[in-house]
């Protein structure tokens, strides 16, 4: 039941790293400033590639990398949607939550890690 929560949670993120993207691609391409643009990859792509990562550690099951799924959930939300509504609004005030998030991610990643040398001790 538990991973469930984490498939549908990287099917949204998914969703809207695939959606944002494409509408960064062919819609704002043209209205925002190149520096923007490339803020809003920036954006896109951690949002996909933790996407999968959560899906990967659902579809596992292994609640030992719960934790990392929650983390890297926080995260994306925290580092991508601020770069979002930063590149769109060029207000500096939602790259306040840039860095928490950027923190966030690293600290899934240290938990994943950490998970997996426990487990590698017990072998």
């Amino acid at each position: 039941m538990k991973k469930n929560i984490w498939i549908t949670i990287a099917g949204v993120y998914g969703f809207f790293g695939v959606a944002l993207g494409a509408f960064g691609a062919h819609v704002l391409k043209d209205s925002l400033a190149p520096e923007m643009v490339e803020i809003f990859k920036t954006a896109t792509y951690y949002n996909l590639i933790h996407s999968v990562v959560i899906l990967l550690i659902g579809l596992l099951g292994n609640e030992k990398y719960f934790k990392s799924a929650l983390f890297f959930s926080i995260g994306v939300f925290l580092f991508s949607f601020s770069l979002y509504l930063y590149a769109l609004t060029q207000k500096t005030l939602f790259t306040v939550f840039t860095p928490f998030g950027g923190i966030t991610l690293m600290i899934g990643w240290v938990l994943l890690i950490w998970e997996s040398i426990k487990k590698l001790k017990k072998l």
